[in-house]
């Protein structure tokens, strides 16, 4: 399998993670006008599959590094697949209640509350668990409260806007929802995920014929993305029909409606669930050399990037009443300089 040869490599990685899980919702917005969401999320999974797929049979299969991914399938433990998969289950729950929060309320209110909503529990989580790395918590709790101002403030931004009043706050519950969820589904994935053998006395990685061997049972990063994108499509079939027979706003939607969209449709569809999966993928492998917590917070990056296609491009507060912008303004800044000194307080300490 491919490995991350060196740091600089992981933070570009972890750049294009960013890019893409900021991005992808763009396809919604493009389909969103003639397609329900709840058509338009039966592809988005169908892409984050294959995209699965496509990388574990291309760089998950070759270098002699690790395992390729046809051996570590035949190694793998049922509790770590099953593990993996409910991490897809538990995401594509949080995922759906965010793809309904952007048809409702738009990116730049549904990324800021809910993503960021599920930024602040990772962290709290990871802070306050057994054995947890160290980190700064001056610098930590400071980021966090800025988070919170961000997001805060984002809601209040929303409220202001004239057809908020017709949707209620919604938006914003289903944005809080998928924050809380989403917030707690990667320590399955995490856990499923091998680490490089170690000499348990000096801590030095094992290098049997010169090369570092990953410890059995466990999964490589592509394989656990394989099943943990298995676990997104399969949970699919019960929770995104359920949506469609009690939808969140409008009438329910018939299952034979999907069969009648264009193949543009269903090509947005699965553009965006492959975007998406680039950037699962790209964060997972750079994990190695820029570590877990410097990869998930490069990549919650990734709220800001949305917040600047819903504001700038799709325009979604255009209609806000006068000083909306300064909000707006104030919620950029205090998210941007919270999660710098997250990212900072792991690495100050």
């Amino acid at each position: 399998m491919y490995v991350v040869p060196n740091y600089p490599v992981a933070v570009v990685l972890c750049f294009i993670t960013m890019l893409c899980w900021g991005s992808w919702a763009n396809t919604q917005k493009l389909a969103g006008a003639r397609w329900r969401f709840e058509l338009f999320y039966w592809d988005y999974v169908l892409g984050v599959l294959l995209m699965a797929l496509v990388f574990a049979f291309t760089l998950g299969s070759m270098g002699t590094e690790g395992r390729s991914f046809w051996a570590d399938l035949q190694q793998a433990e049922g509790r770590w697949i099953g593990s993996a998969m409910l991490g897809g289950a538990v995401f594509n729950l949080a995922n759906i209640l965010l793809v309904a929060a952007i048809a409702i309320a738009g990116m730049s209110v549904a990324f800021p509350v809910g993503i960021g909503l599920a930024l602040l529990l990772g962290v709290l989580v990871n802070y306050f668990k057994p054995g947890a790395e160290r980190a700064n918590p001056i610098l930590l709790f400071l980021g966090v409260a800025l988070v919170l101002a961000a997001i805060l403030l984002d809601a209040v931004a929303y409220r202001r806007l004239p057809q908020q009043k017709q949707a209620g706050m919604k938006g914003i519950v289903l944005s809080v929802l998928c924050g809380v969820l989403m917030g707690f589904f990667y320590r399955f994935v995490a856990d499923a995920i091998a680490s490089w053998l170690r000499d348990p006395q000096t801590g030095q990685l094992v290098l049997p014929m010169g090369k570092p061997v990953l410890e059995a049972g466990k999964l490589s990063p592509y394989t656990a993305v394989v099943f943990f994108s298995l676990g997104i499509f399969l949970s699919n079939f019960l929770i995104n029909t359920a949506i469609m027979v009690r939808p969140f706003v409008g009438d329910p939607v018939p299952l034979g409606a999907y069969f009648q969209g264009s193949a543009l449709d269903h090509l947005w569809g699965i553009l965006g669930g492959m975007i998406w999966q680039v950037g699962m993928t790209l964060s997972m492998i750079a994990a190695d050399k820029a570590t877990f917590a410097i990869s998930y917070g490069l990549g919650q990056g990734a709220t800001m990037v949305a917040a600047f296609w819903g504001v700038f491009i799709w325009r979604e507060f255009r209609q806000a009443p006068p000083g909306t912008g300064r909000l707006l303004a104030l919620m950029f800044g205090g998210y941007i300089i919270g999660l710098v000194l997250i990212i900072a307080a792991r690495l100050v300490v």
